[in-house]
Protein backbone atom coordinates (compact mmCIF):
# COMPACT_ATOMS: atom_id res chain seq x y z
CA UNK A 1 0.00 0.00 0.00
CA UNK A 2 1.01 3.62 -0.82
CA UNK A 3 1.81 6.20 1.96
CA UNK A 4 0.83 9.48 0.80
CA UNK A 5 -0.30 13.25 2.77
CA UNK A 6 -2.92 15.38 1.45
CA UNK A 7 -3.01 19.04 2.55
CA UNK A 8 -5.43 21.98 2.19
CA UNK A 9 -3.11 24.57 0.39
CA UNK A 10 -1.94 27.00 3.26
CA UNK A 11 1.59 29.41 2.87
CA UNK A 12 3.02 26.75 4.95
CA UNK A 13 2.44 24.13 2.81
CA UNK A 14 5.36 23.95 0.37
CA UNK A 15 7.49 23.27 3.32
CA UNK A 16 5.07 20.19 4.47
CA UNK A 17 5.51 18.59 1.03
CA UNK A 18 9.32 19.35 1.71
CA UNK A 19 9.21 17.42 4.71
CA UNK A 20 6.91 14.78 3.48
CA UNK A 21 9.35 13.96 0.79
CA UNK A 22 12.50 13.68 3.20
CA UNK A 23 10.06 11.05 5.40
CA UNK A 24 8.96 8.99 2.33
CA UNK A 25 5.45 9.96 1.85
CA UNK A 26 4.89 8.97 -2.27
CA UNK A 27 2.20 11.40 -2.88
CA UNK A 28 0.98 14.51 -2.24
CA UNK A 29 -2.52 15.81 -2.69
CA UNK A 30 -3.39 19.28 -2.38
CA UNK A 31 -6.73 20.27 -1.84
CA UNK A 32 -9.16 22.66 -4.81
CA UNK A 33 -11.00 24.89 -2.02
CA UNK A 34 -10.86 28.28 -3.11
CA UNK A 35 -13.33 29.49 -0.20
CA UNK A 36 -11.42 28.07 2.04
CA UNK A 37 -7.80 28.42 1.06
CA UNK A 38 -5.14 29.29 -1.00
CA UNK A 39 -4.95 28.10 -5.05
CA UNK A 40 -4.27 24.88 -5.57
CA UNK A 41 -2.09 25.08 -8.64
CA UNK A 42 0.39 27.74 -7.35
CA UNK A 43 1.05 26.12 -4.37
CA UNK A 44 1.73 22.68 -6.34
CA UNK A 45 4.16 24.65 -8.43
CA UNK A 46 6.36 26.37 -5.40
CA UNK A 47 6.27 22.16 -4.03
CA UNK A 48 7.27 20.76 -6.93
CA UNK A 49 10.34 23.46 -7.91
CA UNK A 50 11.50 22.39 -4.07
CA UNK A 51 11.25 18.94 -4.18
CA UNK A 52 12.48 16.11 -6.69
CA UNK A 53 10.65 12.81 -5.93
CA UNK A 54 7.45 12.85 -4.91
CA UNK A 55 4.10 12.52 -7.01
CA UNK A 56 2.24 16.14 -6.86
CA UNK A 57 -1.84 16.74 -7.63
CA UNK A 58 -4.95 18.04 -6.82
CA UNK A 59 -7.10 16.27 -4.70
CA UNK A 60 -9.21 17.18 -6.02
CA UNK A 61 -10.11 19.72 -8.52
CA UNK A 62 -12.99 20.98 -9.51
CA UNK A 63 -13.54 21.44 -13.17
CA UNK A 64 -16.26 24.06 -13.17
CA UNK A 65 -14.74 26.91 -11.00
CA UNK A 66 -12.34 27.49 -14.41
CA UNK A 67 -12.44 27.51 -18.11
CA UNK A 68 -11.40 24.25 -19.07
CA UNK A 69 -8.35 25.20 -21.01
CA UNK A 70 -7.22 26.72 -17.82
CA UNK A 71 -7.16 23.61 -16.31
CA UNK A 72 -5.26 22.00 -18.86
CA UNK A 73 -2.32 24.84 -19.16
CA UNK A 74 -2.34 24.43 -15.13
CA UNK A 75 -1.23 20.75 -15.82
CA UNK A 76 1.23 21.30 -18.30
CA UNK A 77 2.84 23.51 -16.22
CA UNK A 78 2.92 21.43 -13.45
CA UNK A 79 3.90 18.73 -16.18
CA UNK A 80 6.72 20.93 -17.57
CA UNK A 81 7.93 21.61 -14.11
CA UNK A 82 8.47 18.20 -12.26
CA UNK A 83 7.70 15.79 -15.55
CA UNK A 84 4.71 13.88 -16.19
CA UNK A 85 5.86 11.06 -14.18
CA UNK A 86 5.48 12.96 -10.87
CA UNK A 87 2.05 14.48 -12.01
CA UNK A 88 -1.41 12.65 -11.06
CA UNK A 89 -5.13 14.98 -11.19
CA UNK A 90 -7.44 14.33 -8.88
CA UNK A 91 -10.80 15.68 -9.98
CA UNK A 92 -14.43 15.96 -8.10
CA UNK A 93 -17.83 17.32 -8.21
CA UNK A 94 -17.33 19.81 -6.08
CA UNK A 95 -18.89 18.58 -1.99
CA UNK A 96 -16.15 21.40 -0.23
CA UNK A 97 -15.16 23.31 -3.42
CA UNK A 98 -18.95 23.80 -4.59
CA UNK A 99 -20.73 23.64 -1.61
CA UNK A 100 -18.75 26.08 0.39
CA UNK A 101 -20.00 28.60 -1.85
CA UNK A 102 -24.01 28.30 -1.43
CA UNK A 103 -23.16 25.53 -4.54
CA UNK A 104 -24.68 21.89 -5.21
CA UNK A 105 -22.24 19.53 -6.48
CA UNK A 106 -22.05 18.79 -10.24
CA UNK A 107 -23.99 16.20 -11.64
CA UNK A 108 -22.78 12.98 -12.18
CA UNK A 109 -24.32 12.92 -15.59
CA UNK A 110 -22.66 16.17 -16.66
CA UNK A 111 -18.97 15.59 -14.91
CA UNK A 112 -17.03 12.85 -17.04
CA UNK A 113 -17.29 15.36 -20.26
CA UNK A 114 -15.91 17.85 -18.30
CA UNK A 115 -12.88 15.95 -17.75
CA UNK A 116 -13.35 14.58 -20.79
CA UNK A 117 -12.54 17.67 -22.46
CA UNK A 118 -9.42 18.60 -20.66
CA UNK A 119 -8.23 15.21 -21.25
CA UNK A 120 -9.06 16.18 -24.81
CA UNK A 121 -6.84 19.42 -24.67
CA UNK A 122 -4.23 18.05 -23.04
CA UNK A 123 -3.90 15.60 -26.16
CA UNK A 124 -3.74 17.84 -28.18
CA UNK A 125 -7.10 17.60 -29.81
CA UNK A 126 -9.34 20.51 -30.99
CA UNK A 127 -12.91 20.13 -29.12
CA UNK A 128 -16.15 22.51 -28.57
CA UNK A 129 -16.20 24.45 -25.48
CA UNK A 130 -19.13 26.89 -25.09
CA UNK A 131 -20.04 27.16 -28.62
CA UNK A 132 -16.69 27.83 -30.17
CA UNK A 133 -13.81 25.24 -31.17
CA UNK A 134 -10.74 25.95 -28.55
CA UNK A 135 -7.35 24.14 -28.87
CA UNK A 136 -4.05 24.26 -27.10
CA UNK A 137 -2.00 26.69 -29.50
CA UNK A 138 1.33 26.49 -27.47
CA UNK A 139 4.02 26.58 -29.98
CA UNK A 140 7.61 24.58 -29.34
CA UNK A 141 8.94 26.31 -26.05
CA UNK A 142 5.71 27.63 -24.46
CA UNK A 143 4.46 24.30 -22.86
CA UNK A 144 5.46 20.54 -22.78
CA UNK A 145 4.88 19.57 -25.76
CA UNK A 146 1.04 17.37 -26.47
CA UNK A 147 -0.02 14.76 -25.71
CA UNK A 148 0.16 15.61 -22.38
CA UNK A 149 -0.47 12.17 -20.51
CA UNK A 150 -0.93 12.05 -16.47
CA UNK A 151 -3.06 9.42 -14.22
CA UNK A 152 -6.63 10.84 -13.43
CA UNK A 153 -8.54 9.79 -10.10
CA UNK A 154 -11.98 10.88 -9.26
CA UNK A 155 -13.53 11.86 -5.95
CA UNK A 156 -16.42 9.39 -5.47
CA UNK A 157 -18.24 8.03 -1.94
CA UNK A 158 -21.03 6.45 -3.16
CA UNK A 159 -22.40 4.00 -6.26
CA UNK A 160 -22.76 6.14 -8.81
CA UNK A 161 -19.20 7.73 -8.15
CA UNK A 162 -17.78 4.48 -8.52
CA UNK A 163 -19.76 3.58 -11.66
CA UNK A 164 -18.67 6.73 -13.25
CA UNK A 165 -15.01 6.34 -12.50
CA UNK A 166 -15.39 2.67 -13.74
CA UNK A 167 -16.46 4.11 -17.12
CA UNK A 168 -13.87 7.03 -17.11
CA UNK A 169 -11.06 4.48 -16.95
CA UNK A 170 -9.90 6.08 -13.37
CA UNK A 171 -8.69 5.54 -10.50
CA UNK A 172 -10.88 6.42 -7.00
CA UNK A 173 -10.69 8.83 -4.26
CA UNK A 174 -12.49 8.22 -1.48
CA UNK A 175 -12.85 10.05 2.31
CA UNK A 176 -15.21 7.13 3.70
CA UNK A 177 -14.61 3.43 2.66
CA UNK A 178 -17.89 1.44 1.79
CA UNK A 179 -17.42 -2.09 3.19
CA UNK A 180 -19.77 -2.49 0.08
CA UNK A 181 -17.95 -1.55 -2.38
CA UNK A 182 -16.85 -2.85 -5.72
CA UNK A 183 -13.27 -1.62 -6.38
CA UNK A 184 -12.83 -4.48 -9.33
CA UNK A 185 -11.26 -3.49 -12.30
CA UNK A 186 -9.95 0.04 -10.16
CA UNK A 187 -5.76 0.14 -10.28
CA UNK A 188 -5.78 2.98 -7.91
CA UNK A 189 -8.33 3.52 -4.93
CA UNK A 190 -6.80 6.49 -2.70
CA UNK A 191 -8.69 6.79 0.88
CA UNK A 192 -8.29 10.28 2.72
CA UNK A 193 -7.41 9.27 6.20
CA UNK A 194 -7.71 11.30 9.59
CA UNK A 195 -5.92 10.37 12.56
CA UNK A 196 -3.59 10.71 14.82
CA UNK A 197 -0.90 8.58 16.44
CA UNK A 198 -1.68 8.82 20.41
CA UNK A 199 1.21 9.99 22.81
CA UNK A 200 1.71 7.41 25.41
CA UNK A 201 -0.78 7.76 27.98
CA UNK A 202 -3.08 9.51 25.14
CA UNK A 203 -6.52 8.51 24.54
CA UNK A 204 -9.55 10.22 22.76
CA UNK A 205 -10.79 11.79 25.39
CA UNK A 206 -7.54 14.17 25.08
CA UNK A 207 -7.80 17.69 24.30
CA UNK A 208 -4.78 17.35 21.50
CA UNK A 209 -6.47 14.69 20.06
CA UNK A 210 -10.15 16.08 19.52
CA UNK A 211 -8.53 19.03 17.98
CA UNK A 212 -5.95 17.35 16.04
CA UNK A 213 -8.84 14.53 14.58
CA UNK A 214 -11.91 16.87 15.14
CA UNK A 215 -11.62 18.66 11.85
CA UNK A 216 -11.69 15.63 9.97
CA UNK A 217 -14.22 13.68 11.71
CA UNK A 218 -16.59 16.93 11.80
CA UNK A 219 -16.46 16.67 7.42
CA UNK A 220 -18.84 13.75 7.96
CA UNK A 221 -21.29 15.16 9.55
CA UNK A 222 -21.40 18.35 7.02
CA UNK A 223 -21.17 16.04 3.85
CA UNK A 224 -24.48 13.83 5.28
CA UNK A 225 -26.39 16.75 6.38
CA UNK A 226 -26.23 18.45 2.92
CA UNK A 227 -26.60 15.28 1.23
CA UNK A 228 -29.85 14.08 3.23
CA UNK A 229 -27.88 10.92 3.80
CA UNK A 230 -29.72 8.71 6.11
CA UNK A 231 -25.98 7.49 7.63
CA UNK A 232 -26.28 10.89 9.45
CA UNK A 233 -27.95 9.30 12.53
CA UNK A 234 -25.33 6.82 13.51
CA UNK A 235 -23.04 9.35 14.41
CA UNK A 236 -22.31 10.47 18.26
CA UNK A 237 -24.57 13.66 18.77
CA UNK A 238 -26.16 13.28 15.18
CA UNK A 239 -29.54 15.09 16.51
CA UNK A 240 -27.29 17.89 18.41
CA UNK A 241 -25.82 18.87 15.01
CA UNK A 242 -28.86 18.81 13.29
CA UNK A 243 -30.36 21.37 15.69
CA UNK A 244 -27.38 23.61 15.60
CA UNK A 245 -26.93 23.55 12.17
CA UNK A 246 -30.69 24.01 11.23
CA UNK A 247 -30.91 27.20 13.82
CA UNK A 248 -28.52 28.97 11.47
CA UNK A 249 -30.04 30.80 8.28
CA UNK A 250 -30.79 28.48 5.08
CA UNK A 251 -29.07 31.20 3.24
CA UNK A 252 -25.39 31.69 5.07
CA UNK A 253 -25.54 28.14 6.82
CA UNK A 254 -23.03 26.72 3.97
CA UNK A 255 -21.05 29.59 5.52
CA UNK A 256 -20.94 28.66 9.07
CA UNK A 257 -20.50 24.75 8.34
CA UNK A 258 -17.04 25.07 6.04
CA UNK A 259 -15.62 27.45 8.34
CA UNK A 260 -12.21 26.02 9.52
CA UNK A 261 -13.58 23.21 7.41
CA UNK A 262 -10.35 20.34 7.75
CA UNK A 263 -7.83 22.56 9.74
CA UNK A 264 -9.56 23.44 12.87
CA UNK A 265 -13.09 23.12 14.41
CA UNK A 266 -15.56 25.78 14.29
CA UNK A 267 -18.17 26.25 16.92
CA UNK A 268 -20.65 23.81 16.10
CA UNK A 269 -18.07 21.35 15.41
CA UNK A 270 -16.56 21.82 18.95
CA UNK A 271 -20.31 21.18 20.48
CA UNK A 272 -20.62 17.58 19.00
CA UNK A 273 -17.32 15.97 18.75
CA UNK A 274 -17.02 14.16 21.62
CA UNK A 275 -14.08 11.26 22.25
CA UNK A 276 -16.72 8.74 21.04
CA UNK A 277 -16.85 11.01 17.70
CA UNK A 278 -13.17 10.76 17.26
CA UNK A 279 -13.71 6.59 16.54
CA UNK A 280 -15.11 7.96 13.61
CA UNK A 281 -11.64 8.31 12.31
CA UNK A 282 -9.93 5.71 10.45
CA UNK A 283 -6.41 6.03 11.60
CA UNK A 284 -6.74 7.67 15.57
CA UNK A 285 -4.74 5.73 17.99
CA UNK A 286 -1.70 3.90 18.85
CA UNK A 287 1.05 3.43 17.02
CA UNK A 288 1.04 -0.09 17.60
CA UNK A 289 -2.54 -0.42 15.97
CA UNK A 290 -2.06 1.92 12.82
CA UNK A 291 -0.14 -1.45 10.85
CA UNK A 292 -3.23 -3.61 11.44
CA UNK A 293 -5.70 -0.84 10.51
CA UNK A 294 -3.47 -0.62 7.08
CA UNK A 295 -3.57 -3.85 6.63
CA UNK A 296 -7.83 -3.97 7.35
CA UNK A 297 -7.94 -1.20 4.65
CA UNK A 298 -6.04 -2.99 2.06
CA UNK A 299 -8.07 -5.88 2.80
CA UNK A 300 -10.96 -3.44 1.15
CA UNK A 301 -9.69 -2.97 -1.77
CA UNK A 302 -7.55 0.60 -1.10
CA UNK A 303 -4.63 0.86 -2.62
CA UNK A 304 -3.01 4.23 -1.09
CA UNK A 305 -4.15 6.38 2.44
CA UNK A 306 -3.79 10.16 1.76
CA UNK A 307 -3.01 11.19 5.27
CA UNK A 308 -4.24 14.46 6.52
CA UNK A 309 -2.00 15.69 9.41
CA UNK A 310 -3.81 18.58 11.11
CA UNK A 311 -2.63 20.51 14.17
CA UNK A 312 0.87 20.01 14.82
CA UNK A 313 1.50 19.86 10.40
CA UNK A 314 5.31 18.53 11.38
CA UNK A 315 4.80 16.27 14.64
CA UNK A 316 1.57 14.59 12.60
CA UNK A 317 4.01 13.93 9.64
CA UNK A 318 6.79 12.90 11.35
CA UNK A 319 5.08 10.67 14.10
CA UNK A 320 2.28 9.10 10.96
CA UNK A 321 5.70 8.15 8.37
CA UNK A 322 6.86 6.18 11.97
CA UNK A 323 4.35 4.09 12.19
CA UNK A 324 3.45 3.47 9.32
CA UNK A 325 6.96 2.22 8.74
CA UNK A 326 8.53 4.77 6.22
Amino acid sequence: MKISCAFPPVPRTPDHIVLAEELGYEVAWVYDTPALQLDVWMTLALAGVRTERIVLGPGVLIPSLRHPMVTASAIATLVGLVGPERVVVGAGTGFTGRRAMGQKPLSWKNFPSMVATVQALLRGETVEVEGKMVKMLHWPGQAVDRPIEVPWVVGVNGPRGLGAAKAMGAGVFTSRPRPDADYGGIRDVVLLGFGTVFDQGEDAGSARVIDTVGPGVSVAYHAFLEQSDARLSSLPNAEKFVELAEAIPAEVRHLALHTGHLTQLNDIDRAIITPEAIGVAPLAGPASELPGRLEALAAQGITEVAFQPMGDIERELRVFAAAAGL
